[in-house]
């Protein structure tokens, strides 16, 4: 993301994970893990959308950590439908979750999936993230886990990936509110810097 972005990599379920970590610049105020959009429709921890999550949270005073999911850059193992891209995010969790310090955990598409789910194995186990980021979560695609009220979801209204109606029909059943960007698509083209915004936005509040 920028000249101190930090590589580094964690021993994972499938093999060694590759991870990129960006720190704030003053006192660390949470820990956040960014998961990516799916590895087989070219999905890396480089995506612009994953990206521009990390430089919200760094805003927000909070380590970024991206990663790749197996089989995806230098991450070892491959492609494991859902399920073990989960457990990779998980790994990712135990390795840079700090006891004194928040969790968030964001996604976008496939990645939300993925975040939503690992979010309700760590509630389950009575060491739930403080908060959840969703960005077009693939609520048409993977069975999405049920999420806390407070879950900011952000979608485009023009999403020809993922349509809005199915992210309605999934946050319908628990009221969980829905922010969208009108006219946006699935990647949010020239709308990068709005998600940002809305995303620090919804911690000042």
């Amino acid at each position: 993301m920028n000249a101190q972005t930090q590589r580094q990599s964690i021993a994972g379920p499938s093999g060694a994970i590759e991870c990129a970590l960006d720190m704030p610049a003053g006192a660390l105020r949470g820990v956040a893990v960014i998961c990516h959009p799916h590895p087989q429709h070219g999905g890396t921890m480089d995506n612009k959308v994953v990206q521009t999550l990390a430089r919200a949270f760094v805003q927000l005073g909070c380590s970024a950590v991206r990663f790749n999911f197996r089989g995806v850059g230098a991450s070892a193992g491959a492609w494991a439908h859902g399920p073990g891209e989960i457990d990779d995010a998980l790994a990712v969790v135990a390795a840079f979750r700090a006891a004194d310090q928040p969790l968030l955990l964001a996604g976008f598409s496939f990645g939300a999936y993925v975040a939503s789910n690992a979010a309700a194995r760590l509630a389950a186990d009575g060491a739930a993230a403080q908060r959840l980021v969703l960005v077009a979560p693939a609520a048409s695609r993977f069975d999405m886990a049920k999420v806390p009220p407070d879950t900011l979801v952000i979608h485009g209204e023009s999403d020809d990936v993922v349509p809005l109606a199915a992210v309605f029909d999934w946050a319908r059943p628990t009221a969980l509110p829905v922010t969208v960007i009108p006219g946006a698509g699935h990647f949010f083209h020239g709308q990068l810097s709005l998600l940002k915004s809305l995303v620090v936005g919804a911690w000042h509040r």
